[in-house]
């Protein structure tokens, strides 16, 4: 899962910000409710997004497999993102490349892995243990002791998840459970390095090249999956539509909505992103919960929320 995530913890960019005279065009108190009403609905469009373009690439990826099926949506968000922000790749420095490269990286080996961990195992328990990645820099960034009570609410909360799980057909995979845990290693990556890249690049180049080298990351392991450069044209079909879902409209979507909404308020929303997967995987895959993996799911989201606010 893609989620701007990462910026919910730095001050949100304003074109503004970036000028002497920028408190003259900030917006009157009356229009600064309003904005923050229509930040709150693109932040929850993308959620859904994302999670729905996760449960439409299950099917894909039972087909085609899964290696190949996040490189070739990395590909086509990549280029499509390219050509609308078309970097001035001879101009970049040594700082910027290495920059770009590192989050690059992270964002293949995420994408990979969490393609990995889906094909094996339920929707709501694979983006709730990704999400592992992002709540673990969240409680790093609170103070006080209290802060920790947040991850071993988590802690509990993935453990009912996967107590519920162990009761379907096949148990729970833990080659899955280890695949989640690797991509909610990448996501904690991806946060640390947005936090950085947005200073050493100016709008959207720094993630237009960073998506670039995680696409030509995750090829070799598209073709070692497969076989062969040449790839059925019904995949590339269903990827080009997966890649609108996740990652090009929910990155629109958040990056506007950041403008428009505090950041803190903004990390709260997010955090209820496991609840969201949970709803899609029940809704386009039929995924259900027992009370226990709904208790779990819920502690999670708790959890996010709670070390969300502790590290404002």
């Amino acid at each position: 899962m893609e989620s701007n995530f990462a910026v919910s913890y730095d001050k949100p960019f304003s074109p503004a910000s970036q000028h002497p005279a920028g408190a003259a065009r900030r917006p009157a108190a009356g229009q600064h409710g309003s904005g923050t009403g229509l930040a709150v609905c693109l932040a929850v469009a993308a959620m859904i997004s994302v999670q729905t373009g996760v449960s439409l690439s299950v099917p894909v990826i039972h087909d085609y497999g899964a290696l190949s099926t996040s490189s070739l949506r990395l590909c086509w968000a990549a280029l499509a993102l390219l050509l609308f922000v078309r970097p001035p790749l001879h101009r970049y420095g040594a700082a910027q490349w290495r920059a770009a490269l590192i989050l690059g990286a992270a964002m293949a080996v995420m994408s990979l892995a969490f393609f990995l961990a889906i094909e094996r195992l339920p929707q709501h328990l694979t983006v709730a243990l990704e999400f592992c990645g992002p709540l673990a820099v969240a409680a790093l960034g609170a103070r006080g002791w209290r802060a920790l009570a947040w991850p071993l609410l988590a802690a509990i909360g993935i453990g009912l998840l996967v107590q519920g799980d162990t009761h379907l057909p096949g148990g729970t995979d833990p080659v899955g459970i280890a695949f989640a845990l690797l991509a909610a290693v990448g996501w904690g990556v991806y946060i640390v390095m947005m936090k950085r890249i947005g200073p050493v690049f100016p709008g959207l180049q720094g993630l237009a090249v960073s998506l670039a080298a995680a696409a030509l990351l995750s090829l070799p392991f598209a073709v070692a999956e497969t076989g062969s450069v040449r790839f059925p044209w019904e995949q590339l079909l269903f990827t080009a539509g997966l890649a609108v879902l996740v990652p090009l409209v929910p990155y629109i979507l958040e990056i506007t909505a950041l403008r428009r909404m505090p950041a803190a308020m903004f990390g709260v929303l997010m955090s209820v992103e496991p609840a969201v997967g949970a709803a899609t995987g029940w809704l386009f895959l039929g995924q259900g919960m027992g009370m226990g993996q709904m208790l779990g799911t819920s502690l999670v989201v708790a959890a996010s929320v709670g070390v969300v606010r502790a590290g404002r």
